[in-house]
């Protein structure tokens, strides 16, 4: 176990160089960044560290005392926290390049400020990235607020990887991108009820694209582009993180895993105006070159699984 215990707080330690970094943009969720981080100290392992970069528009999230006490704990626990202020505001594509520039280990998480995590959570995920071989696997947050809502009808699509996973195109033109919707609600928790799963045993499977909890191979997602086509978007955008994912996708392949730890706290949206959906500026489905999406495009309310409730 990584995770140094009561019994060790008080004394010197010397933080080794973390197997994972969890890269948490913030902005007004004092509440929830408690949470998030109280759920990262039940974690034991891997090594990891965190950075937080805040955009709030006064007081900072982790001057909130919850947010403060919980960073205490972690590091006491041997966990490296580094916080960030970072305006003004350029969207959230901009903020999460402005985190991927600040890392350097080999694996980094991209944790939602609204995503609880069940303990060894973290743990299953490092072993199936390295299991896996590709460049990022995440878990699907979910509300369980919708347990009893049973939705056969968006678990259609659910298919297991075998083996390897391999890099597989996505775009909203293909059929592949009908796999959107495994992520609404409960429907994670049910499809792993389904599957029987032991307490040690996952099971990866092919996605349109992962929201809230995703864990990269940094190489991969630098060599892809990262989120450096932030400057394209306006502020107000949403699905960043899927056009970062679908790079990464095409290149190194990605997927997700049950069963899923994530849990989304189910709090409304910071982002409640979504003008443009950054896929279809960065992968246009005219096929032209990334600029403004056309007139005719769909906007769906969210392209996030824990704002598809």
């Amino acid at each position: 176990m990584t995770r140094r215990t009561a019994a060790q707080w008080a004394l010197p330690q010397d933080n080794p160089d973390p197997e994972i970094e969890v890269l948490i943009p913030t902005r007004g969720r004092p509440a929830e960044l408690a949470v998030v981080l109280a759920g990262l100290a039940a974690q034991d392992e891997p090594d990891f560290s965190v950075i937080i970069s805040d955009q709030s528009d006064a007081t900072v999230d982790w001057g909130h005392p919850a947010v403060a006490a919980m960073i205490r704990v972690l590091r006491a626990q041997g966990r490296a926290v580094r916080t960030s202020r970072h305006r003004p505001r350029r969207g959230m594509a901009e903020h999460r390049q402005y985190l991927l520039g600040l890392a350097v280990a080999r694996r980094e998480l991209f944790l939602d400020n609204d995503v609880w995590l069940e303990p060894n959570s973290m743990n299953r995920m490092n072993e199936a990235l390295q299991d896996l071989g590709c460049g990022f696997v995440g878990m699907a947050v979910q509300g369980l607020s919708h347990l009893a809502d049973i939705r056969p009808d968006e678990q259609t699509a659910f298919e297991p990887w075998e083996g390897r996973v391999h890099p597989e195109r996505i775009r909203r033109a293909e059929p592949s991108f009908r796999r959107w919707p495994l992520h609404n609600a409960a429907n994670p928790a049910h499809m792993a009820a389904s599957l029987k799963l032991g307490p040690d045993q996952w099971l990866a499977y092919r996605i349109a694209w992962v929201g809230g909890c995703v864990l990269f191979d940094r190489l991969a997602l630098v060599a892809c582009g990262g989120f450096e086509f932030w400057p394209l978007l306006p502020l107000d955008h949403s699905a960043e993180d899927v056009a970062a994912q679908w790079k990464v996708m095409d290149v190194c392949g990605g997927a997700a895993m049950l069963p899923s730890g994530a849990v989304h706290l189910e709090s409304p949206t910071t982002v409640p105006e979504r003008r443009v959906e950054a896929f279809d500026v960065v992968f246009p489905p005219d096929g032209s070159s990334p600029g403004k999406p056309s007139s005719d495009i769909p906007i769906r309310d969210s392209t996030h699984a824990a704002e598809h409730l």
